[in-house]
């Protein structure tokens, strides 16, 4: 919603700038004058964006929607044909990446967290976001040691029905050590620690990418490398660790949570290379 808000503010100050009276109803014309413009500095998925929020907009108005305009859509495939690039891939956080980031966290207590949070990240192939919005109560102590952990809400589940995901022994013992410091009055399952003291209040997403790459530097990473994992990096690694044991498609597909095998196909792409090897 905030990427929405950002998008129709970006639409009316265009408006503004070029002469427009009111931005709202839009015209044709006037959408394919602002994708043109925006061509110029933009990318393909920022200007496909915008016009879902200029759209939106227009519903809540109540107004026709000029944004499935032919004209409209001739215009969004002429910026794809001018702006074609592959999407940048995230580097995948392997197992191999995983064991020397966890050899690499301080005996801490940001530490214990840490560890904790790369571990069960790469094992439920989970998103930044889905990471951070766990709390306590998602997961379940099994009698063999593991953790039955429920994942309510995602990206792909705005209705919130939820995906279960299993823990190994390893990860489970990690997650228990940080539960064991952080305590059982806190809520989320990962918080800020503020002077040794645990704080009762979700990690905000953006911190997944800051642990993984302070992790890829104390492992002693080339920085090209270090640059090229995000917060999606456990996920992308994970996929591309089941696809190399022989996992298949759909399988990944229902334990990371994908609904489109072509956006699978992306994350996978790198590890298709190796399969052989």
């Amino acid at each position: 919603m905030r990427a929405y808000r950002a998008d129709v503010e970006a639409f009316e100050t265009w408006c503004f700038d070029t002469g427009i009276p009111g931005p709202f109803p839009a015209t044709v014309d006037m959408l394919c004058r602002f994708i043109d413009d925006q061509a110029e500095m933009k990318a393909h998925s920022t200007i496909k964006r915008r016009l879902c929020a200029i759209r939106l907009v227009h519903r809540l108005l109540d107004q026709p929607d000029p944004t499935g305009h032919p004209d409209v859509q001739l215009a969004v495939r002429r910026v794809r044909r001018k702006k074609a690039a592959r999407p940048k891939q995230a580097k995948g956080l392997t197992k191999a990446y995983l064991e020397r980031f966890l050899d690499a966290q301080p005996d801490t207590p940001w530490g214990l967290r840490n560890r904790a949070m790369l571990s069960l990240g790469y094992e439920l192939l989970t998103r930044r976001s889905e990471l951070v919005a766990l709390r306590t109560d998602d997961l379940e102590l099994r009698s063999d040691g593991t953790f039955r952990v429920l994942i309510r809400r995602s990206k792909m589940d705005q209705e919130g029905l939820g995906r279960i995901s299993f823990t190994s022994r390893k990860t489970a013992r990690l997650v228990q050590d940080w539960l064991e410091w952080r305590g059982a009055k806190i809520i989320p399952l990962f918080c800020p620690i503020y002077q040794c003291k645990p704080i009762n209040r979700a990690l905000e997403a953006t911190i997944v990418k800051s642990i993984v790459k302070n992790a890829a530097r104390n492992a002693g990473l080339d920085p090209a490398d270090i640059d090229a994992f995000s917060g999606h990096s456990m996920r992308v690694g994970a996929a591309q660790d089941l696809l190399q044991r022989g996992v298949d498609t759909a399988a990944i597909m229902r334990a990371g949570g994908w609904k489109s095998v072509n956006i699978l196909a992306r994350y996978l792409e790198k590890a298709e290379h190796n399969v052989w090897e």
